[in-house]
């Protein structure tokens, strides 16, 4: 027995008529996305979205968040934001794997450069090591975050504290701490 909803058949009638509506009007692809960046709207929604990239057969690494706004239409500045927060794990092919977690992010399509801010908590799982700090960059070519924010770094003894900022390889295993403090653990001979 099939059984069939109403609500789907409404969504479906509705997109069937807005494409009639497109096509009948003459309007061509460009036409509707220049519209829609004229008006500084997205060309896509999505809510609730988990994503996962993989290459040669590794996963490289996976995104959840909860909304996704895609503004991808932009012929200068093309950009996907994501204003409810966002979580991210890379993995290298060791299988060591990076977190980073924040309430807010932006990444520029062209440049690959991302913008991350709010709460952001980056945890290397394989050296147990977390930053926090309120906003980063990471420069997805290089695989490299910076920022010029006040940024802790929390390693198994030592905490390290960089006012002014800091730079660092994308698993925190090569950070500079700019203008640091912080505590300490050596061990003398």
């Amino acid at each position: 027995m099939i059984s069939i909803n109403s609500k789907h058949i409404t969504k479906s009638i509705a997109v069937i008529i807005m494409t009639a509506m497109l096509f009948s009007c003459g309007n061509k692809f460009e036409e509707v996305n220049d519209f829609l960046s004229d008006k500084n709207l997205p060309i896509a929604v999505t809510k609730n979205i988990t994503s996962v990239y993989t290459d040669s057969g590794y996963v490289k690494n996976k995104l959840d968040a909860k909304l996704l706004l895609n503004f991808e239409n932009r012929t200068k500045h093309p950009y996907q934001e994501f204003p409810e927060g966002i979580k991210i794990t890379t993995f290298d092919k060791k299988g060591d794997s990076t977190t980073i977690t924040a309430n807010y992010a932006i990444t520029y399509q062209k440049t690959k450069i991302s913008e991350i801010k709010g709460n952001v908590v980056v945890f290397n799982h394989t050296q147990n090591m977390t930053l926090k700090t309120k906003q980063l960059f990471w420069d997805q070519n290089l695989n490299y975050f910076f920022s010029n924010k006040k940024a802790t770094l929390y390693k198994l003894n030592d905490t390290i504290i960089g006012k002014d900022g800091f730079d660092s390889n994308a698993d925190l295993t090569n950070a500079s701490m700019m203008n640091n403090k912080g505590t300490f653990r050596v061990k003398e001979n």
